[in-house]
């Protein structure tokens, strides 16, 4: 069995896009549209096969949870796994001189993993890590 996607809503839908596709090397289709809900989409397919579904339709409510500061119940993160330390630090630098705020890290968890956390341009918080 495998998790075939995560699907997340956005009001940015052409600029999450690109976000994931840039920095994370994804593959957009194209984009989905459905005239009469105005619901648009595009999955977003990575090398290791694991999918992204960004969305977008009028009427759907903020987030109204703080995810810079706070943890809730739900959803709280995405993970990139990288080829190595070096990977993770390349990509926190590009990440940040790109504009994005680097929350934590990169550091070594309890558990091994090397790591930082960032927000995507929605505020969903994102995490690259290395695995030994």
């Amino acid at each position: 069995m495998t998790l075939e996607h995560v699907a997340l809503w956005t009001e940015n839908l052409n600029g999450l896009k690109d976000y994931y596709c840039n920095f994370f090397k994804g593959n957009a289709n194209e984009l989905y549209r459905n005239l009469k809900t105005g619901f648009e989409s595009y999955f977003i397919s990575f090398d290791s096969g694991a999918r992204l579904e960004i969305m977008q339709r009028p009427g759907i409510p903020a987030n109204l949870n703080d995810r810079k500061t706070k943890q809730h119940i739900g959803l709280i993160h995405l993970a990139f796994g990288m080829e190595s330390k070096e990977a993770v630090d390349q990509m926190a630098q590009k990440l940040s001189s790109n504009g994005f705020e680097i929350l934590r890290g990169p550091r070594t968890t309890g558990d091994g993993y090397y790591e930082f956390e960032t927000l995507d341009p929605d505020g969903n918080r994102i995490e690259v890590i290395f695995k030994n």
